[in-house]
């Protein structure tokens, strides 16, 4: 099959269209047909070897960490799933996304609604199931006030879209060029840097580093949580704690009901022919998306 990776870990230089066996689903897994596979920032960090603790992989290895597609067949004993039936879901291990036919564990795969497009699909399992879960675990009531740290982010816009339709207040630290996009969305904009006006009950950060220790200054101690979904080190010294993923079937479909219903916008912005890949990768990889990019698998 035809696929986009990379032949070695490094740079842009080690990625290029390979040729590699169709994937065999093993016991739990799903084989999927792909049609739209999701552009993210763990795409080139998994290229780069920054993922290699938590997720080794022997190169060559197809890029892309989720799908939406149609399954071909079932891995041995797998049922709740039928041959043509169409799905959307995170991918497994070198079996990457941006390729004809991708491996999906069942338990991270759920049918997708009609009322949802597969581009739209393509691009829930990573930004916007990140977004779900936090609003889960901070469970946040009405009228609370949020923080997101990186709000212009995939991750943050869907963040904020989902706290926001619970009746959250929600402030969001994005660069200046996001500030309207997030007015639109609900938010208060913030630039970086700029002191956090108010009480605020929680901090949402996408971004970490200085950028979190920052925010977090700027507070002057007033937030009573504080989340990350980029620098689990760095919220743990801030007496905060990661985001706690729940990679279900279930917390995808409760996230595709929120797109199919309009209380969630997945922002898609680009959708790009798969001979786009690298050039789709390095736009994410500069920082300069626009929103969440898709590559179309012919």
């Amino acid at each position: 099959m035809k696929a986009y990776g990379f032949t070695r870990y490094g740079g842009a230089e080690t990625e290029a269209f390979l040729d590699l066996p169709v994937p065999e689903p093993g016991p739990g897994e799903l084989l999927v047909r792909v049609a739209a596979s999701g552009v993210n920032p763990a795409d080139w960090k998994v290229r780069a070897g920054l993922r290699r603790a938590d997720l080794p992989l022997e190169p060559p290895v197809a890029l892309g960490r989720e799908v939406a597609g149609t399954v071909e067949r079932l891995g041995a004993g797998m049922s709740g799933f039928a041959p043509g039936d169409e799905v959307f879901g995170g991918t497994v291990g070198s079996a990457g996304g941006w390729a004809e036919f991708a491996r999906v564990p069942v338990s991270f795969a759920a049918l997708r609604p009609s009322e949802v497009a597969v581009t739209d699909a393509a691009v829930l399992p990573v930004a916007a199931a990140t977004a779900y879960d936090a609003l889960v675990q901070l469970a946040l009531p009405p009228a609370a006030t949020l923080l997101v740290v990186g709000a212009g982010g995939g991750v943050g816009l869907a963040a904020v879209q989902l706290f926001r339709s619970r009746g959250v207040e929600v402030v969001g630290i994005a660069s200046h060029g996001k500030h309207e996009l997030l007015a639109g969305l609900g938010a208060a904009p913030l630039a970086p840097g700029a002191p956090v006006p108010g009480r605020v009950d929680a901090v949402l950060d996408l971004v970490g580093g200085d950028a979190l220790r920052g925010a977090v200054a700027n507070l002057d101690g007033n937030a009573r949580v504080i989340l990350s979904a980029a620098d689990h080190a760095g919220v743990a010294a801030l007496g905060g704690r990661p985001v706690e993923r729940v990679r279900s079937g279930e917390r995808l479909a409760a996230v595709a009901r929120l797109v199919a219903d309009g209380s969630l916008d997945p922002n898609v912005t680009e959708v790009r022919p798969f001979d786009e890949a690298g050039s789709a990768l390095a736009v994410v990889e500069g920082g300069h998306a626009r929103g969440k990019i898709v590559l179309r698998i012919p």
